[in-house]
Order: structure tokens, then C-alpha cells, then sequence
């Protein structure tokens, strides 16, 4: 059987985890932040870690992954 491919863009945006769960970045900070609170621009810092509903999506993308 060939091998399954990785969705590229999922494995730009999301990485998993050692106990399988999915890390990404927040939403909302890419351009625009002048509009956006400083409240909004804190917490949108950093990585968050994907509900079960989402991170089940995103694993379809990515076959190899925990």
C-alpha cells in the first residue's frame, strides 16, 4: 500500500502533542490588531490546545500523527 498523505496545510498550522492532543495557534493575529483590545491580543497569545470535536478533525489530516 503507498503511503497516506499529510494535509500540507494542517502541517503548517497544528502539531500534536505527546499524549495526542492538538496545539495551535490562536486566532486573530495576523493583521488588524490596531481594532482589537489589548485584552484580545493577550490571551491570543502563544498555542491552545484543540477540543476533542475540533482535534478529531484535524487528525484526518494528518494520518501519521498520534
Amino acid at each position: 500500500m503507498p503511503k497516506m498523505k499529510t494535509k500540507s496545510s494542517v502541517k503548517k498550522r497544528f502539531k500534536t502533542t505527546a499524549s495526542g492532543k492538538v496545539k495551535a495557534a490562536g486566532a486573530g493575529k495576523q493583521h488588524g490588531m490596531i481594532k482589537r483590545s489589548n485584552k484580545f491580543l493577550r490571551n491570543a497569545r502563544g498555542t491552545m490546545v484543540l477540543c476533542d470535536a475540533d482535534a478529531r478533525i484535524v487528525k484526518q489530516f494528518m494520518p501519521y500523527s498520534k
